[in-house]
């Protein structure tokens, strides 16, 4: 995922592509909500529809006051993906990917995080086990129809069931399904956050050396490659009996905290963070772990900014750190069943 927003984009756009028969029209009566199989159906074509897609336009979020935007490009060649995205505001960042390859760089630093994120999700994976339960959670309705970036567009609104979780209101492109706009919602449907394409070209024409060739280019950055180790929390000393109702874990991985995982000057291994992540089909929490620096962890809070929330604790010599697009008391259920295995 690119820009933070891109995770709505790749989950919500081929939910919207593939139920043109569910849409009301502009001024009827609320569809009812979908039910689970028609709702698994369009889930398990994210990726194909999300795959033959090419589009490229400015992506704008608005969160917490602030406001934000990035030049994004989506190509497709056969299996091959290729993004890129670029940061219109604050310091300059560039984001190129290939497929599970995953070139983050900062041009005035000249640094280079090279990734792969095959392992940090799996989520598709649920659905087709058929061990989700969305519609448990969610209810899914038609609500007429609007236009976004000049771009006609049906309209979905995802209500969550209890108070663990946010809602939304999507946007999609009438034509191909593209999602426009992703506002996330609040307990009173507030607005806590939206991401928007102010302008937006379905259809181009396929440039994957634009993306290729700048993550050739990196003669003079100093390249970070960390090494994504996968593992589980019981390996790793930890158990969570109960994560928040209806989020199933969906991937852990272990990965260096100083970016490259080498020993120090003195042959110590580097510190490892951990990272476990839980998804509820539709939204995502990740945990961290971490050893407790006094330095590095000043004191415990709990941060907002637009739907994003972050909840740091220490407990006992370790740092946690719970970061979700889900209301404070969903994140805190993650943290009070977190223990240390004896």
């Amino acid at each position: 995922m690119l820009f933070r927003p891109f995770s709505a984009l790749a989950l919500f756009g081929a939910v919207c592509a593939f139920m043109p028969s569910a849409w009301a029209p502009a001024g009827g009566a609320i569809q009812p909500p979908a039910p689970a199989q028609e709702v698994r159906t369009w889930l398990l074509r994210i990726h194909e529809a999300a795959s033959r897609r090419n589009f490229q336009g400015t992506f704008v979020v608005s969160a917490g006051g602030a406001v934000s935007s990035a030049r994004i490009a989506h190509f497709c060649e056969g299996n091959d993906q290729f993004e890129r995205s670029e940061s219109l505001d604050g310091q300059a960042r560039r984001v190129f990917r290939h497929n599970d390859v995953v070139y983050t760089v900062w041009p005035g630093a000249r640094v280079a995080l090279v990734e792969k994120r095959g392992l940090l999700t799996s989520f598709p994976a649920l659905l087709q086990a058929g061990d989700d339960h969305i519609v448990d959670f969610y209810d899914v309705r038609a609500q007429g129809s609007d236009r976004v970036a000049g771009q006609e567009a049906n309209v979905l609104l995802v209500s969550p069931k209890d108070k663990l979780r946010y809602g939304y209101r999507l946007w999609a492109d009438k034509a191909s399904g593209l999602l426009l706009r992703a506002d996330v919602l609040g307990e009173q449907n507030q607005v806590l956050e939206s991401s928007a394409f102010s302008d937006v070209v379905i259809g181009v024409k396929p440039q994957p050396e634009s993306v290729l060739q700048p993550m050739k280019k990196l003669e003079g950055y100093r390249v970070l490659r960390p090494v994504l180790t996968p593992t589980s929390l019981g390996a790793e000393g930890w158990s969570l009996a109960q994560p928040a109702k209806g989020f199933r874990q969906v991937s852990c991985v272990k990965r260096p905290m100083d970016g490259v995982g080498l020993p120090d000057k003195d042959g110590m291994a580097p510190d490892h963070v951990v990272q476990t992540i839980y998804s509820d089909g539709l939204t995502y929490v990740s945990v961290f772990i971490e050893p407790f620096n006094p330095q590095r962890h000043p004191r415990e809070m709990l941060a907002a900014v637009g739907a994003t929330q972050t909840l740091m604790k220490k407990l006992g010599d370790s740092w946690i750190t719970v970061v979700g697009d889900v209301p404070p008391d969903t994140l805190s259920q993650f943290v009070s069943g977190l223990q240390r295995k004896k």
